[in-house]
């Protein structure tokens, strides 16, 4: 069984999260230990709320030092679900201006519409398709609908970083990748089968 630490650092619903894990066959933990982000195989940072929060909250507890030495000193598989892929990135407005862990260089801004009938927040199924042949979409369908609670995108300075997109307000960056990191604007654990064979091809890695 595969050893998955889920953050638990006051920002959101995580046993739903734990839940999907264990369907998929991992062995979750929830936790707000360092020892335990330490050891785990993999990693989920999940996250509902404002990004100025979230970061304060992963600085105060001191996870974002460990977060950093695990997924990036030691290539841990990280997987960041809705704010906590925005949190992967440069910096973020949402409650204040505020840095984020800085994984992938880009802009965490507001959704603003561009067609009729687009409205705020991002609330729902939408189709999402890759941009480029990448692990975490293996099996999965191009296209197929995941489910989303959102009113903030990821803007990412390089195309590469970004894995597939969705096409609300514009091509609304759906999940983000380089290396061992990867991220996910939608919530795959409220996503039925695709959510599921998404996170399955996580503990692949």
């Amino acid at each position: 069984m595969k050893s998955v630490a889920i953050l638990h650092y006051g920002m959101g619903n995580v046993d739903s999260v734990a839940r999907a894990i264990e369907e998929c066959g991992g062995t979750a933990k929830i936790t707000d230990r360092r020892e335990d982000l330490e050891t785990a195989a993999y990693l989920i940072l999940p996250g509902v709320g404002a990004f100025a929060d979230g970061m304060r909250n992963l600085r105060e507890k001191g996870f974002a030092d460990v977060l950093t030495e695990q997924a990036i000193g030691k290539q841990i598989p990280f997987l960041g679900l809705c704010l906590g892929m925005q949190l992967m990135a440069s910096k973020g407005i949402e409650g204040g201006d505020a840095k984020g862990l800085g994984w992938i260089e880009g802009d965490v801004l507001k959704l603003e519409p561009t067609q009729k009938g687009e409205k705020i927040p991002h609330i729902g199924w939408n189709e999402v398709r890759s941009t480029r042949p990448n692990p975490l979409f293996d099996g999965i369908e191009d296209g197929k609908d995941f489910y989303f609670v959102h009113s903030y995108r990821v803007n990412c300075k390089s195309k590469d970083d970004v894995l597939a997109k969705t096409p609300y307000c514009g091509d609304t960056a759906a999940a983000l990748g380089r290396g061992n990191l990867f991220g996910v604007q939608f919530h795959p654990e409220k996503s039925q089968k695709p959510g599921l064979k998404l996170l399955k091809n996580f503990l692949a890695l």
